[in-house]
């Protein structure tokens, strides 16, 4: 995916049809668009692609934290991504609660990150304590080197969701 090229054409078009829907009046105004009600663990909740990672971050007991004021960044694999998980490996993450908290919290960054941003990064430190790599080539954005990002800034009342095709495992220590 192109995050680059999509980004641009998307914001002209979202600037596009705010000028032509916004009253004469409210031309000389500046707005701000409306801050998300839902928190990171409700987003995704709502979204049935995160259904695997809603149910492991309620395993791990990472709820409250998700939910709490933030700002995080998390790159969030799908259920396809957790799919690519060996069965035995997935299994063994929810017998150990430390060490699915570990893989889970090495998918969030401890502040707000948006799209624009990330391209301009070489690396990020996780919630977990590692550090991530991230590699953009043709608009194409890695985390690591095994998951794409396949979807950006799904906004949150406490930060933002980048989609992952892949789950991230974090280094051994």
């Amino acid at each position: 995916m192109k995050i680059r090229t999509r980004i641009a054409p998307a914001a002209a078009v979202m600037a596009a049809a705010a000028v032509a829907a916004a009253p004469a009046v409210a031309s000389h105004h500046s707005t701000t668009p409306a801050k998300p009600k839902q928190n990171i663990v409700q987003v995704a909740s709502s979204n049935p692609q995160f259904s695997t990672l809603v149910s492991l971050i309620k395993e791990a007991g990472l709820v409250k934290a998700l939910s709490a004021k933030g700002p995080y960044t998390v790159f969030a694999p799908t259920n396809a991504a957790f799919k690519k998980v060996p069965a035995a490996t997935l299994a063994q993450l929810k017998a150990n609660p430390d060490q699915l908290k570990a893989v889970l919290t090495y998918h969030v960054l401890p502040k707000q990150v948006l799209a624009a941003q990330v391209v301009k990064l070489n690396a990020a430190r996780t919630l977990e304590g590692s550090g991530i790599k991230i590699r953009t080539r043709k608009g194409v954005v890695r985390i690591n080197n095994n998951a794409v990002v396949t979807k950006t800034n799904v906004m949150a009342s406490n930060g933002v969701i980048h989609v992952i095709n892949n789950v991230l495992i974090p280094p051994a220590k």
